[in-house]
C-alpha cells in the first residue's frame, strides 16, 4: 500500500514537472522570437530546447512506471499568459519567469516524491533549471559596467557591451494606446466630477468634457509623435556613434564581431580571421556588426501610427465619462457617468496588466480605486465651488 501511495505521488509530481516543461518551453519560444538581439535569443532558444529535453526525461519515467503520456495539445498557456509574453517587456518577462523557476525548483523538484528513481530525475533537472536561473540573470547583467572579468567568449562579449550603455529601446504603440486611454479616462472623468458637481449635471459638464477630450487627444498624439520622432533620432545617432566606434577603435570593435562568431559555432581562430577580413572595410564590419549589437540597421520608428494610437485611444477613453451626458442630465447623468467611468477604470488598469505582470484584477481595483478618489476630490470641490459662488 505504502508502495502504491510512493508511486501515485511520484506520478503526481512527474505530471506537475511535465506541464510546467511544456507551458515554459512555449513561453520561451515566444520570448526569442521577440528578441532583436541575436546573441540572447539563441540564449533563450537553448533554454526552450533544454526544457524539451526535461519533458523527454519526464516521459521515459513516466512509460517505466507504466503511465500514458499524457497530450501536449492538452497544455495551454492562458490568454493572459500568451498576451503578456507577446507585449510585455522581455526583461520583465525573464524576470518574473527566473523567480518563477526558483519557486518551482524548491516545491516541485526538491521535495521527496518517496520514489528514488524519481526523485533522481527530478534532482537532475533541478541542476539544470538552476542553471537557466544564472544564464537569464546573466543576460540581465549584459549591459552592466561591474560585470566580472572576462573568461569564455561569453563573458568576454559581455563585458565588451556592458562599457557600451548609450544603447536604447522604445516601447510599441500597443502599450501606448492602452496608456492614453488611461490618462484620457482619468483626466475626463475628474474633469466630468468637477463640473458636475458645480453645476448639478448641467449642460455645461458635455461641454467641458468634449473639450476636455479634444484636448486630451491632442496633446497625447502630438507628444507620441514627437517621442517617436526622437527614438528614431536616437537610433541614427546610436549607428553614427557605433560608426564612429569602428572607426575609432577597429580593434575591440574586431574582437565583439569575432566573439559573435564564435558564439555562433566558429573556432576563434577562424572568428578573429572573418572578423580581421571585415575590419579592411569599415562600413561592411558595420553591416556584420550593427544588427548583432544593436538589433538592425533601420530604425523601426512609426511617429504617424504612435500618434494616431495615443491619440484616438485617449479621445475614447476620455470619452467614456461624457457620452451619458448626451443624453441624460442632472444627476441621472451623474450617476450614469460615475459607474461608467469606474468600470472603465478597472477594463483599463486590467489591460495595463498585460504589461506590469500584476494580477489583472488587483491592477483593475487599484485603477477602480483611483477613480473613486479623483472622481470624489473634484466632485467635492466642485460642490464647494457651487456653495461658494451662491
Amino acid at each position: 500500500m505504502a508502495q502504491e501511495t510512493g508511486t501515485k505521488d511520484a506520478v503526481d509530481r512527474l505530471i506537475q514537472a511535465w506541464r510546467g516543461e511544456v507551458q515554459a518551453r512555449a513561453l520561451y519560444t515566444i520570448l526569442a522570437a521577440r528578441m532583436r538581439d541575436t546573441r540572447r535569443a539563441e540564449i533563450i532558444r537553448a533554454i526552450a530546447d533544454a526544457e524539451a529535453s526535461h519533458r523527454q526525461r519526464i516521459e521515459t519515467r513516466l512509460r517505466e512506471l507504466g503511465q500514458p503520456i499524457p497530450d501536449p495539445g492538452s497544455v495551454k498557456l492562458s490568454a493572459l499568459q500568451r498576451l503578456q509574453a507577446h507585449l510585455a517587456p522581455v526583461e520583465l518577462v525573464m524576470s518574473r519567469m527566473e523567480a518563477a523557476e526558483e519557486e518551482e525548483i524548491q516545491d516541485r523538484y526538491k521535495r521527496s516524491t518517496g520514489d528514488p528513481d524519481t526523485d533522481q530525475v527530478l534532482q537532475s533537472i533541478r541542476t539544470e533549471e538552476q542553471g537557466h536561473s544564472k544564464s537569464l540573470d546573466s543576460m540581465q547583467a549584459a549591459h552592466r559596467r561591474d560585470t566580472p572579468p572576462p573568461s569564455t567568449a561569453q563573458s568576454r562579449l559581455d563585458r565588451i557591451l556592458g562599457s557600451e550603455t548609450w544603447h536604447r529601446t522604445g516601447s510599441g504603440w500597443i502599450s501606448g494606446a492602452i496608456y492614453g486611454a488611461n490618462d484620457g479616462l482619468a483626466a475626463v472623468f475628474g474633469i466630468v466630477a468637477g463640473v458636475s458637481g458645480a453645476t448639478g449635471g448641467s449642460s455645461f459638464v458635455l461641454t467641458a468634457g468634449l473639450f476636455g477630450a479634444i484636448a486630451s487627444a491632442l496633446s497625447m498624439a502630438t507628444g507620441a509623435f514627437l517621442a517617436e520622432r526622437s527614438e528614431a533620432e536616437v537610433a541614427a545617432a546610436n549607428l553614427a556613434r557605433e560608426r564612429q566606434e569602428v572607426l575609432e577603435n577597429p580593434e575591440e570593435e574586431k574582437e565583439e564581431v569575432s566573439l559573435f562568431f564564435q558564439l555562433k559555432g566558429l573556432d576563434k581562430q577562424s572568428a578573429d580571421d572573418l572578423a580581421e577580413k571585415l575590419g579592411r572595410d569599415p562600413e561592411a564590419l558595420l553591416k556584420v556588426h550593427a544588427p548583432e549589437e544593436l538589433g538592425g540597421i533601420e530604425a523601426s520608428s512609426q511617429p504617424v501610427q504612435a500618434a494616431a494610437a495615443a491619440g484616438i485611444s485617449t479621445f475614447i477613453g476620455a470619452m467614456v465619462p461624457v457620452v451619458p451626458f448626451f443624453f441624460l442630465h442632472g444627476s441621472a447623468g451623474v450617476i450614469t457617468a460615475a459607474i461608467v467611468s469606474l468600470i472603465a477604470h478597472f477594463l483599463v488598469g486590467a489591460a495595463k496588466s498585460l504589461f506590469t505582470l500584476r494580477k489583472w484584477w488587483s491592477a483593475g481595483l487599484e485603477m477602480t480605486l483611483a477613480g473613486v478618489i479623483v472622481g470624489g476630490i473634484t466632485y467635492g470641490i466642485g460642490l464647494v465651488l457651487k456653495v461658494g459662488g451662491a
